[in-house]
């Protein structure tokens, strides 16, 4: 806790000496906090004193705290920043963090920047730039360690000693063929443990698990995870070695993807960018769509209790049972989709399955809608017309349930297979389609328990 309380003063110690424009002792208290304590140091400063303070740091850690920023911070620095700058905080980039850089910036700056790249820099950011968005070769970085099949342990070890300090990892090493197909990938004991005068192919399985470079970055998630590995290589059609991916850039998908489900969950249009950075009117805009779609589905629920309007005027109890009744339903539908929705995602639940889902949610329906029911058949009596209005209660609670947990189990399988993304059966839209249902199934069931027209 003391350290915690330390921290926070040199910040804003560090902050009063900006404004103070002691750039000298500001430099040296810079240079011994981390990339994500100088970014809050810059909070709050105007552009060019953000920018004054990259320039302050050394070339590596200008860069490293350059790509932890947000895009459009990233964006209206760059803009403000002179050709030599941007080279200097550019080119001090990861090239898979560059690429990163350069997918979220409008074209006309990203031009830019490539033509102040040097010619090197430039031919590798194309290269990662010229796939799909969201697939791995957007995500891999060429820089790992490769060795040749046919060299001896000891020339292996001595060319990794040599390109391991400019590499993402050495904790894998790649064995390539003269083509620069993809053999093996090995862990650096190996070559630690091996007798220096052995081939590299002595100690080979020819055993790998990569990647192609179209795939979607969220395999990449998968694989890292089912095989318990941090770094990934990237394959093409051919087998050809292109690049690897690495854990911290797995994590930062994974990040992405979860914060993108949640928004969906919630029937929010992915936001695409950090909340803190969103405006007011982003933030409509991402909303409003499904905010009003459910709106109108509402009308849906208002026109089923109107067309039964009578029934409530005879049976007045019924009125208090709808709340309840409908919010158990929503819940349950809500329930089963997220168990499915995140079996699916994890991989442990396959569209074959399906059938077995939905024998187990049935039966899962019909036991949660037989407890629930026992509850509300016993409240029942303590209004008028108490056996009818258990038994419609009983009947309903346990349609109801298990319709929503038929529903919430199927629909995303139903998505999945449509190739549609199974997080937009989102809790609000879910639980509207369920109220409507529910509501018509009670009202139906009231109408003939109570002999009603």
């Amino acid at each position: 806790m003391q350290d915690i309380i330390e921290k926070e003063t040199d910040i804003e110690e560090i902050r009063v000496l900006i404004e103070n424009k002691e750039w000298r002792h500001v430099k040296s208290l810079l240079s011994e906090l981390s990339p994500v304590k100088i970014i809050e140091v810059m909070e709050g400063f105007d552009l060019q004193t953000q920018i004054l303070i990259l320039r302050l740091l050394s070339r590596n850690k200008s860069a490293d705290v350059f790509s932890k920023l947000g895009p459009d911070r990233q964006e209206s620095i760059l803009r403000s920043m002179n050709n030599n700058q941007i080279k200097q905080v550019i080119t001090e980039l990861p090239p898979d963090d560059r690429t990163e850089v350069f997918g979220d910036l409008p074209g006309k700056l990203t031009q830019k920047l490539l033509n102040i790249l040097p010619l090197e820099d430039r031919r590798e950011t194309l290269a990662l730039l010229g796939y799909p968005e969201d697939s791995v070769g957007r995500l891999m970085t060429p820089d790992y360690v490769a060795v040749r099949s046919y060299w001896k342990i000891g020339r292996a070890l001595d060319h990794i000693r040599e390109r391991g300090k400019d590499a993402e990892t050495i904790d894998i090493v790649y064995v390539i063929g003269d083509n620069w197909k993809l053999l093996d990938s090995l862990a650096i004991r190996k070559f630690i443990l091996a007798d220096p005068q052995q081939k590299v192919e002595t100690i080979m399985d020819y055993s790998f698990v990569g990647i192609s470079v179209f795939e979607d970055q969220e395999q990449a998630v998968k694989k890292m995870s089912e095989f318990d590995i941090v770094a990934l290589p990237v394959i093409d059609a051919d087998n050809i070695l292109l690049g690897i991916v690495t854990i911290d850039d797995v994590l930062d998908v994974l990040e992405e993807e979860t914060t993108e489900d949640f928004h969906k969950t919630a029937a929010i249009a992915p936001v695409g960018i950090q909340y803190t950075t969103a405006s007011a009117w982003t933030l409509y805009v991402k909303r409003i769509t499904w905010l009003s779609i459910l709106l109108v589905a509402g009308f849906l629920s208002s026109t089923i209790i109107s067309t039964y309007e009578a029934t409530l005027e005879t049976v007045i109890a019924l009125a208090f049972f709808i709340p309840i009744l409908i919010d158990s339903g929503g819940n349950t539908a809500t329930q089963s989709a997220t168990l499915i929705i995140r079996a699916i995602s994890t991989g442990d639940l396959t569209l074959r399955k399906w059938f077995r889902v939905a024998k187990k949610e049935l039966l899962t329906g019909l036991l949660l809608g037989a407890t629930l029911g026992v509850v509300l058949f016993f409240g029942s009596f303590l209004f008028d017309d108490a056996y009818p209005l258990a038994l419609t209660l009983g009947v309903t609670t346990i349609s109801v349930v298990l319709l929503a947990n038929l529903t919430g189990a199927v629909l995303p399988i139903l998505l999945t297979k449509l190739k549609l993304d199974p997080a937009v059966v989102s809790s609000p839209l879910l639980t509207t389609i369920i109220d409507a249902a529910g509501l018509l199934i009670y009202f139906s069931v009231a109408n003939f328990v109570f002999g009603l027209s």
